[in-house]
């Protein structure tokens, strides 16, 4: 709250200006920020200027082509996220008071997670229809990116960055299989060391991936090598490769859950599946929105629970 004589937030501009300010800020660009927010670039323009003005300092500045946020412009980027974070905890807070469970909740999940994650937000959304819900997916290293920034209430990750101070809550096993073509060689072979599948051509989940994370860090762990002939950005492009013989993956069994056992094959490789776990993360410290904390006390009573149920199907169809 601005004290006496502070005359900031008379000159910061409309909450508008500020929405307008921060898609700017996060994608660099006038043309897209006019696209996402159904607006005209000129009007994107006129509205930056303006608060620019209003602050009486420069908050972008244009090297080349390229326009960029100045230091300023990147503290009240910040800024400007805590205010909208704030608006949403006071959206929330009067929607209690007034019986009415609403307000705003933001999710940011991994690639992998994704396979299970909208199962939970199927009953969530049913028994709260006025909360609104931002679903957000990317890899590990991009959600990293966004729990920096403090841009959602939740994070899903099987592997939690340890650089970070975060809350975490395991949530539900994410067991990695070694997945093969049909016709493999090895295919009806039990108790495989791992050392003999060395020379297969092997397809791994590009950088910044948390798969990708687990298979590097099982390799140095176990002193293993692959012969890594093909980078996907996709688990479903991984899993028609692997199908169509092109070699063979490490893939969570989340990912596997809609794919006829028929397809492909889980191999019998000593140490699989790999025991990993789902955590829902937030920031230490984060004020959470009673929207927020309604949906955390969803997933310790019932999440769990859903989650392993479909991972329990996965269990029934042989994949682990």
């Amino acid at each position: 709250m601005p004290y006496p004589g502070s005359r900031l937030h008379a000159r910061i501009g409309t909450f508008r200006q500020l929405e307008i300010f921060i898609k700017f800020a996060e994608t660099g660009s006038i043309s897209q920020t006019a696209q996402e927010l159904h607006l005209a670039q000129p009007s994107v323009s006129i509205q930056l200027k303006k608060l620019s003005e209003n602050l009486e300092v420069p908050l972008v500045e244009q090297v080349g082509r390229k326009l960029y946020l100045t230091d300023v412009g990147k503290e009240l980027y910040k800024s400007s996220l805590e205010i909208f974070d704030t608006l949403g905890r006071l959206e929330s807070r009067l929607a209690s008071l007034s019986g009415l469970q609403a307000g705003h909740l933001k999710l940011s999940v991994v690639t992998t997670s994704k396979y299970f994650f909208p199962h939970l937000l199927g009953p969530f959304c049913q028994r709260y229809p006025n909360i609104e819900v931002s679903f957000n997916i990317g890899n590990r290293g991009a959600m990293i990116n966004r729990l920096r920034e403090n841009k959602d209430d939740f994070y899903v990750f099987s592997h939690p960055p340890e650089d970070i101070e975060i809350e975490t809550m395991e949530f539900v096993s994410n067991p990695l299989v070694v997945v093969a073509p049909t016709e493999h060689p090895l295919a009806d072979k039990k108790s495989i060391e791992f050392s003999k599948l060395k020379d297969d051509p092997f397809i791994m989940r590009e950088a910044g991936s948390g798969t990708r994370y687990a298979v590097e860090k099982y390799l140095m762990e176990t002193g293993n090598t692959v012969n890594e002939k093909l980078t996907i950005e996709s688990n479903e492009a991984i899993k028609h490769s692997v199908m169509s013989n092109l070699g063979i993956s490490i893939l969570s069994v989340h990912t596997l859950a809609q794919t006829s056992s028929s397809s492909f094959k889980i191999l019998d490789v000593i140490g699989f599946p790999l025991k990993l776990q789902w955590y829902v993360v937030y920031l230490k410290n984060k004020q959470l929105s009673d929207v927020a904390r309604t949906f955390l006390e969803f997933l310790q009573q019932e999440g769990g629970e859903i989650a392993g149920q479909l991972l329990c199907n996965s269990v029934a169809k042989g994949y682990v």
